[in-house]
């Protein structure tokens, strides 16, 4: 049987063909469900297992990690760039203003020396803060979230200067609010359920007194008004003193829909709260929230996902830090 020869040029062209499809699909590689089964299969239960320690020790954590992703994901992209510290070049996230009171960093370092002992450049520190919110959430005895979908890849660098613009401010109207959201395809109603994270959240008096002082903001309830007057006594309060009022008094650490119920009586601590449960665009979603504590975590669920899945690095994008704190 004859043999056919190929040309030496198609050879090649075929060869480079191969090379460009290997490149281009690595680069656009998706985010799946257990994506470290093989690279690294005790990935998700070592983050749960840290999760739940850190939370035994120090309660406040899991409240951190719902934060991380929030203020992560919101800034172009869920890649860690939140946890760069300043260092080789990098400004770090965290000297923003949108940063106040954000804390527990440090057990970042935790989780991540507890991934390299078992699987050494494998696990990301994006998908340690996409996973650690997925279970700190348990642990605040919200809802379950199984479809946390991983294979990020960590920034190499941080958009400190994107900060102010991405992440909404205690004053920032309902409008810019669903605008930002809806840049990175959060609907209304998936909005309204990411505010109930304020459920187990806190505000600092410095972002509060202008609703108090010099008069108090009437669409307060004046009881409750009163109440935070006794929180925050100054209406120049000093911002190293840690002066605050939690959302919800009542469940502070549950991940529950209390928020919505306290909104609806005008006992929301922002202007945002006062406005979504007045605005026509929102307010059916808050008072359903507020009336069904199983579609608020239904709802609460899905946002949780789509904000976890915004613009993720993938493929041959980025790198996998071997400190969550710095650039390899």
């Amino acid at each position: 049987m004859a043999i056919v020869k190929m040309p030496f040029c198609f050879l090649a062209f075929f060869c480079l063909l191969l090379q460009l499809f290997s490149i281009f699909h690595i680069g656009n590689a998706e985010l799946k469900m257990n994506y470290y089964r093989e690279s690294c299969p005790r990935a998700e239960e070592i983050i749960r297992q840290q999760v739940e320690t850190l939370y035994y020790k120090h309660g406040n954590t899991a409240v951190s990690w719902l934060r991380n992703l929030f203020h992560d994901c919101v800034v172009k992209s869920c890649d860690a760039s939140l946890l760069l510290e300043t260092a080789r070049g990098v400004e770090s996230e965290q000297k923003s203003t949108r940063s106040f009171g954000m804390r527990n960093f440090k057990y970042i370092k935790t989780i991540k020396d507890a991934l390299e002992k078992e699987c050494p450049g494998t696990v990301s520190c994006a998908d340690i803060v996409a996973l650690s919110a997925r279970d700190g959430i348990v642990m605040l005895k919200g809802p379950k979230i199984d479809m946390i979908k991983t294979g990020r890849r960590d920034s190499r660098g941080s958009y400190l200067r994107d900060v102010e613009a991405l992440v909404p401010n205690h004053n920032d109207s309902l409008s810019s609010v669903l605008s930002n959201f809806n840049s990175i395809r959060i609907d209304v109603e998936a909005t309204v359920a990411l505010l109930g994270a304020h459920s187990v959240g806190r505000v600092h008096c410095v972002n509060l007194v202008h609703r108090l002082y010099p008069t108090i903001d009437p669409t307060l309830d004046p009881t409750y008004a009163l109440y935070l007057k006794k929180r925050c006594p100054t209406p120049n309060p000093n911002p190293k003193e840690v002066l605050y009022s939690r959302n919800d008094p009542e469940t502070p650490m549950v991940v529950d829909n209390m928020y919505y119920k306290n909104i609806m009586a005008h006992k929301g601590l922002l202007v945002i709260d006062d406005e979504i449960a007045t605005d026509p665009r929102t307010a059916p979603f808050v008072a359903k929230m507020a009336a069904d504590n199983g579609y608020f975590h239904e709802q609460f669920s899905r946002a949780i996902r789509l904000l976890s899945e915004t613009n993720p690095l993938t493929g041959d994008q980025g790198e996998i830090r071997k400190d969550c704190r710095y650039v390899n």
